[in-house]
């Protein structure tokens, strides 16, 4: 048994421990293939991604067997303590590291973080959280010791796994030589169908997704960005609302910085603020025209990072559509920009490849889209991919 007398009070530590092994008991039998297919783990690893993605389930299916004991740094019981003297107590008790969840709620967490990685070298430490902009706030002091990670949402291949058991190769979707598995009968364009409205977090499962999601996205508005930002203003707040509301309706996913501003008396400085945590928190996609060096932008295109909300707020198809692909795209290591001319194609994606740079130009549409110029097209309702037309089922296999 654990000699329980450091710091911390005795009850604290095995609460801790008993709410973690509930945890543990309550994951579920087939966790995402991001998850089980990750191999070694640093002593040291800073996670992130969106809310919902399976974060938590990721550290503590690593955990198991390695002696670790996990808390949240929003929980209430641990308020009034230092992040330092929490984590002090726990490795003095005998655990061989931590696993510290939502670590911006800890105050000067960095600083802590820093501390205990050079007192403790022995021990692991991993920590996770929703924002990007934890990274970029706190790694400048943590870059050589927290190794970055981000968890994305879910890929049609790990739906496909926690769907049927069923474990599929990645498969590079524009590589014509691959062998196509699955093949794309009946059963698995309706796992698609059903993938795209309430697939893309695992959470969905459990039931209830479009409300949890819309759920999410109020969370993600009124809490998370208010805490990295915290100069905002209730207009700020309805003026964020407002733009989720147009990007959902809208065919044409751009924002229009001047009558923005002038319609609710904000600056274009402000606007790109409000703009840059609404993506570092994970509720929206900026998609930058090709070769654009401006360091402030509302970007050429506009998309919400997880498309299942497009049908969640009654969106546009078009756009919902060309949201996945930017997602799944971006997900699978693409760097995704729009086409400078919109005539040859929508996007220009590009990635290190064993020669260099390998950049291909895709346009995206339905069934009976053309390709213009572009190298290829992704077709809506299109089962089996055809010359250099690829079903946009496909590029969800690619992670």
């Amino acid at each position: 048994m654990r000699n329980y007398h450091f710091m911390m009070d005795d009850s604290k530590l095995f609460e801790l421990e008993a709410a973690m092994k509930r945890r543990i008991a309550a994951l579920p039998e087939r966790i995402r293939l991001c998850t089980t297919e990750r191999g070694l783990m640093p002593r040291a690893l800073m996670l992130v991604g969106p809310r919902g993605a399976g974060k938590t389930t990721f550290l503590l299916h690593h955990a198991l067997n390695r002696g670790m004991l996990y808390f949240s740094a929003d929980n209430p019981m641990l308020g009034g303590d230092s992040l330092y003297e929490i984590v002090k107590a726990i490795l003095l008790a005998g655990f061989t590291g931590v696993i510290i969840d939502e670590v911006h709620f800890a105050r000067d967490w960095s600083i802590h973080l820093k501390a205990i990685y050079d007192d403790f070298p022995g021990h692991q430490l991993w920590i996770s959280d929703s924002s990007t902009l934890v990274l970029r706030s706190g790694l400048g002091d943590l870059s050589r010791r927290y190794v970055p990670m981000r968890l994305p949402l879910l890929s049609f291949r790990e739906y496909l796994f926690l769907e049927t058991g069923k474990e599929y190769r990645v498969r590079d979707p524009f590589d014509s030589n691959a062998p196509l598995d699955p093949q794309p009968s009946p059963e698995i364009l309706a796992h698609f169908r059903s993938y795209r409205e309430r697939g893309t977090r695992p959470f969905y499962q459990e039931g209830n997704f479009t409300d949890r999601l819309l759920g999410i996205l109020e969370k993600t508005l009124y809490f998370d960005v208010p805490f990295f930002l915290p100069s905002i203003t209730d207009g700020n707040l309805r003026l964020m609302k407002a733009i989720t509301g147009t990007l959902a309706q809208s065919d044409i996913p751009r924002l229009q910085v001047r009558s923005l501003c002038a319609d609710w008396g904000i600056g274009a400085e402000r606007l790109y603020q409000l703009l840059e945590v609404m993506e570092s928190v994970g509720l929206l996609r900026i998609i930058r025209i090709e070769n654009d060096t401006k360091a402030k932008s509302v970007g050429d295109k506009l998309f919400f990072s997880d498309a299942a909300l497009y049908p969640a707020l009654g969106g546009s198809l078009g756009t919902a559509r060309e949201a996945l692909v930017s997602a799944l795209c971006a997900d699978a290591g693409w760097s995704i920009e729009s086409a400078r001319d919109e005539t040859s194609g929508d996007f220009v994606l590009s990635r290190k490849a064993p020669a260099g740079i390998r950049k291909l130009k895709i346009e995206v549409g339905g069934a009976s889209k053309k390709m213009k110029k572009a190298d290829f097209v992704i077709r809506d309702d299109l089962d089996y991919p055809a010359g250099n037309a690829i079903p946009l089922w496909l590029l969800g296999m690619g992670y």
